[in-house]
C-alpha cells in the first residue's frame, strides 16, 4: 500500500518506522524537511509538499501537534487540500479539539475524499511495535477501509462514533494521566523526608491503587532520574502534555463542565516549561515538584 505521513515528529516518525517494517512504500513530509531525513536513509520516499505527498499516494496520515498546524499542513500553499483528494483516505491522527476532526472531515470530503480520526494513546515504544490504542471517529464505511491499516499500528481500536468522537474519547483517556504526573511529584515530596532510596519508594508507589498502568513503563526511568541521572529522550514532551491540558479545558468550557484539578495541573505544566524544561519527557513534572520548595521567583 501507498502510504504517506505528514508530520514527522516523534510518533509521526515511529509510526513511519512501523509502516516500513511492515512492508508498506512510505512518503513523508514536514514542514522542516530535516526531519524527515532519517526516515528517508530507512527507506521511506520525500515528497516535495504536502500536495505531492497525497498525489503520489492511497492513503494519508498526518500526526501534528495542534489546529494551527493542521490548518497549515491542509490549507496552507501546497497543502494537502490543495489537490484533489478524490478516492484517498485520510487518518487524522493528532490529538485536537473534537470540532477541529469535525470541520475537518467536512473538508476533506469536500475535495474527494474519505475520512477518520484515530488519535492515539501511547508514547513512541508502542508506535514503534504497532501497540497503540486507536480512538477512532469516523464513518462506518471509512473505518472499514481504515481498519486493516490501524490493526497494524494499534493492539487495541474502539471506534466510537462520527469524527469527532475519538478526539472526545481521547481528551478524556490522557487527563487523569497528565494530572497524575502532577501527582505523583507532590506524594514525592511528601515522601522525601523518609529518606527512601528512589527505586524502592518508586516501587512502591507503583503497587497502590492510584497507579496507573503507566509507571509500570516510566516508574524504572522516574527512580534513576531521582537517582541524579539524566532522562533519556522524551517519549511525550512537556510542551505537547501542556497542550493536550489545554485543549481538554477549552472543551470542558465549551461543554460548560468544570475541571478544576485538570486547571491546576495546567498551572504546574506552565510552571514547568518556566523552569526550562519544555523538551524534557512529561515526567519531568513529577521530577520538578518532588525537588520544588516554596515558589519560584
Amino acid at each position: 500500500m501507498k502510504i504517506g505521513l505528514c508530520g514527522t515528529g516523534r510518533m509521526g516518525s515511529a509510526i513511519v518506522l512501523r509502516l516500513l517494517e511492515t512492508g508498506h512504500d512510505v512518503t513523508v513530509w514536514n514542514r522542516d524537511m530535516r526531519k524527515t531525513e532519517p526516515l528517508v536513509a530507512a527507506g521511506a520516499k520525500a515528497a516535495p509538499s504536502a500536495a505531492a505527498l497525497a498525489q503520489a499516494c492511497d492513503v494519508v496520515l498526518t500526526m501534528l501537534l495542534n489546529a494551527p498546524a493542521i490548518e497549515s499542513v491542509y490549507a496552507g500553499a501546497n497543502g494537502l487540500l490543495s489537490t484533489s483528494l478524490q478516492g484517498k483516505l485520510v487518518i487524522d491522527m493528532s490529538t485536537v479539539l473534537p470540532e477541529t476532526e469535525e470541520h475537518l472531515a467536512g473538508r476533506v470530503r469536500a475535495s474527494g475524499g474519505a475520512f477518520v480520526e484515530c488519535p492515539v494513546g501511547g508514547t513512541v515504544g508502542p508506535a514503534r511495535t504497532g501497540k497503540l490504542f486507536g480512538f477512532v471517529g469516523g464513518a462506518d464505511a471509512d473505518v472499514a477501509r481504515a481498519m486493516p491499516l490501524l490493526e497494524q499500528l494499534c493492539a487495541r481500536i474502539e471506534h466510537v462514533g462520527p469524527p469527532g468522537a475519538g478526539a472526545r474519547l481521547k481528551l478524556a483517556v490522557n487527563l487523569p494521566l497528565l494530572v497524575y504526573w502532577q501527582a505523583l511529584g507532590e506524594a514525592l515530596a511528601v515522601a522525601k523526608p523518609l529518606g527512601l532510596p528512589p527505586e524502592r519508594l518508586i516501587d512502591i508507589l507503583s503497587n497502590t491503587a492510584g497507579t496507573p498502568a503507566a509507571m509500570k513503563m516510566r516508574g524504572p526511568d522516574i527512580a534513576s532520574a531521582l537517582g541524579g541521572k539524566a532522562l533519556g529522550p522524551a517519549a511525550f514532551d512537556v510542551t505537547a502534555a501542556r497542550k493536550d491540558l489545554s485543549v481538554m479545558l477549552e472543551y470542558a468550557q465549551r461543554l460548560g463542565v468544570s475541571l478544576p484539578v485538570a486547571g491546576a495541573a495546567l498551572g504546574s505544566y506552565d510552571e514547568v516549561l518556566s523552569a526550562g524544561h519544555a523538551g524534557a519527557d512529561a515526567v519531568s513534572v513529577s521530577i520538578y515538584w518532588s525537588t520544588r520548595t516554596g515558589k519560584p521567583s
